[in-house]
């Protein structure tokens, strides 16, 4: 008893970690995304790198629609020793991934 306890614990927190560990829904669209807003504002260049981590924020409600939520994904990037941080807005709608916004600030302390 003790044994099929342990082993029922053990497959629920796998279950749990395997969750959690998860890439959110959209986050390879907004990987794809963050790179070419970097490249909008500054231009091609082969020093651009893109964290391929995404993590998913508080939602936002559309302004329009008080019903509605826009997913909130962050992705941080980086172009020689400037870092920043990108916010991707989505509308989800199934599986179909609407880019409604994006943000981009530069991470520095002035």
């Amino acid at each position: 008893m003790k044994t099929s306890i342990r082993s029922l614990a053990l497959a629920v927190a796998c279950l749990a970690a395997g969750a959690a560990n998860a890439a959110p829904q959209c986050s390879g669209e907004a990987v794809s995304r963050a790179k070419k807003l970097l490249t909008f504002h500054f231009g091609e260049d082969d020093r651009i790198r893109i964290s391929p981590d995404v993590k998913e924020l508080p939602p936002i409600r559309n302004p329009a629609n008080k019903k509605q939520q826009f997913k909130v994904l962050e992705v941080w990037g980086s172009i020689y020793k400037g870092q920043y941080r990108m916010r991707l807005i989505y509308y989800v709608s199934g599986n179909d991934c609407t880019l409604m916004g994006q943000e981009i600030l530069e991470y520095a302390d002035l």
